[in-house]
């Protein structure tokens, strides 16, 4: 087991979080100046959603090349990672007919949702690996396995590697199955989402129990939400995997206290060389997982 291993960190997200936290990065400007401190603090990876500037969760394309311009433009190397996930919101109807959508409803064409990857080319991107009940409400997060199979080859025709992303079990399976398939490139990359309602609760045997079924090949990371976030850098440390920390996840740095997204990369920093491992750089990261930087 290498003694080595690389932060993401998830900077701002799409979760109704910018009213509770008045400095969440929201304009591109400050999505940028948050990646690049993240960076700077530790973190190889950033993974990246743009908003509104009212902080309400954005699919469009100008804001993501702001944000891209910005930190490609920097001194500041860190590997960026977009999301795919916008787009796949279906907000069942309460009334008497399910097919009357709700508000929040936000489908896209799978190719849409991969629009912002195609168009500026990150190292890595998230592939949501499948349906979820995200959250305790009447939204399902929609991604079908033919629609992950056709982002998938159209990703490994970019040269962008996706980033699994496992939400419960069946998820892993199915994107092990796209390694099987030849979908995915070599190392094949998965990421553990833990403790998000109604997913794998964040616990070790869930994250266990993940674990056994990734491929052989894979560099897998993981991260818990919410007051679970630290505890679970030590648990996927020490299970072999890579942490990730950020807003997207958590808010606060201890009880009370609200964090940057920099004090939660240190945090965890120091956590990691608490435990004897050391953190990667941004080209040790793309090395190990053989990433093509296209710009």
């Amino acid at each position: 087991m290498s003694n080595k291993v690389f932060i993401s960190c998830a900077v701002t997200g799409s979760g109704d979080t910018a009213s509770k936290h008045p400095d969440l990065p929201k304009t591109p400007e400050q999505i940028a100046k948050a990646s690049i401190e993240a960076a700077k603090a530790g973190a190889a990876i950033a993974h990246i959603h743009v908003r509104e500037e009212d902080g309400t969760p954005s699919r469009r394309l100008d804001l993501y090349k702001e944000v891209v311009d910005r930190i490609r433009s920097s001194d500041t190397d860190v590997v960026l990672n977009l999301t795919t996930g916008m787009g796949g919101d279906l907000d069942i109807g309460q009334g008497s007919n399910p097919l009357e959508f709700g508000p929040l409803t936000d489908m896209a064409n799978v190719m849409e949702r991969i629009a912002n990857v195609e168009q500026f080319l990150p190292e890595i991107c998230t592939l949501d690996a499948g349906t979820l009940n995200f959250g305790d409400s009447s939204v399902i997060t929609v991604n079908t396995p033919n629609d992950l199979r056709k982002a998938a080859k159209k990703l490994k025709e970019l040269k962008v590697k996706p980033e699994i992303e496992a939400f419960d079990l069946g998820n892993m399976w199915f994107g092990s199955q796209l390694y099987k398939e030849g979908l995915l490139s070599d190392p094949p990359l998965f990421q553990m989402c833990l403790g998000i309602p109604w997913g794998a609760p964040a616990t070790t045997l869930a994250m266990q129990a993940m674990k056994e079924i990734l491929p052989t090949e894979a560099v897998w990371s993981g991260f818990a939400i919410s007051k679970n976030e630290m505890p679970f850098v030590a648990q996927t440390v020490l299970m072999g995997g890579n942490p990730r920390v950020g807003l997207e996840d958590n808010l606060y740095l201890s009880k009370g206290k609200l964090a940057t997204n920099a004090q939660l990369v240190e945090k965890a920093k120091r956590i990691v060389e608490e435990l004897g491992y050391s953190t990667m750089t941004p080209s040790e990261t793309r090395e190990k997982l053989k990433l093509v930087k296209h710009k």
